[in-house]
C-alpha cells in the first residue's frame, strides 16, 4: 500500500466528526482541509514528538472509524470462531497498528492536492462512498474511496477505505487469513502486536 495514496484518509483520522446530519461529502473535505493545514503548521512539533501524534489519535479516532465493524470485516469467518477475548485483542491491535502507521505515514505530506469527486448518495440509504483523488507531483492520480455508514447515533463512521481501487479491509482480511488458517488467531495477535512495538521504537 502505498504511502501517499493514505493521505487522504490520514487527514480524515486527525480531525473531529463535525455535527451529526451532516453529508458524507463535506465532512470528508471540511475535515482534511483543516487538519493539512494544522499538519503544515506544527510539523515541526509533531516530528519532533511523534507521541503528541499518538496521543492525539487515540483520543478521537474511535468515533471517526467503526473500529468493531472492521475488526469483523477482516476476521471474516474467523470472528465467529474467536474468543471475546480474541476479538477484543484483535480489535485493540488493528486499531494500534492502523493508527501508528498512518500517523507515520502522514509525514509524507508535502502538499498534494486532493480532488473530491461529484458525490450521489441515495436518500434514506445508510451506506456512501465519497470519492476523491491525490494528486501527485508526478505520475498518475491515486483514487482514495471512503465507504461510510451512519450509525444508530445519526453519525457517518467510516469502516473500509479503497486505495488504488484495493479494498482495506479486503487487503487485511486475505493477509490475515492466511495467517491464521496456517497458525492460529492468537499467533497473528502477537504478530501484530510486535509490528505496533516496533513502529513505536522508529
Amino acid at each position: 500500500m502505498r504511502l501517499g495514496a493514505m493521505l487522504g484518509l490520514l487527514a480524515f483520522l486527525f480531525c473531529p466528526l463535525s455535527e451529526a446530519g451532516q453529508s458524507p461529502d463535506l465532512l470528508v473535505k471540511e475535515t482534511t482541509d483543516r487538519v493539512l493545514s494544522e499538519l503544515t503548521a506544527n510539523r515541526e512539533a509533531l516530528q519532533a514528538d511523534v507521541n503528541q501524534l499518538y496521543k492525539m489519535v487515540d483520543e478521537i479516532v474511535l468515533t471517526h472509524f467503526d473500529f468493531n465493524r472492521m475488526s469483523k470485516l477482516v476476521l471474516g469467518k474467523h470472528w465467529k470462531n474467536a474468543s471475546a477475548a480474541q476479538r477484543e485483542q484483535f480489535e485493540q491491535e488493528f486499531k494500534s497498528l492502523l493508527v501508528r502507521t498512518y500517523a507515520t505515514a502522514l509525514f509524507e505530506y508535502t502538499g498534494q492536492e486532493i480532488v473530491y469527486k461529484p458525490f450521489h448518495h441515495k436518500d434514506g440509504s445508510d451506506r456512501a462512498t465519497v470519492k476523491t483523488e491525490i494528486v501527485p507531483s508526478d505520475g498518475p492520480r491515486i483514487p482514495l474511496d471512503y465507504a461510510l455508514r451512519k450509525e444508530s447515533d445519526n453519525k457517518w463512521r467510516v469502516y473500509d477505505v479503497r486505495i488504488d481501487g484495493i479494498s482495506l479491509v479486503t487487503n487485511y482480511r486475505t493477509s490475515y487469513g492466511r495467517i491464521i488458517e496456517s497458525e492460529g488467531i492468537d499467533t497473528l495477535i502477537v504478530s501484530m502486536s510486535e509490528k505496533r512495538k516496533a513502529l513505536m521504537e522508529q
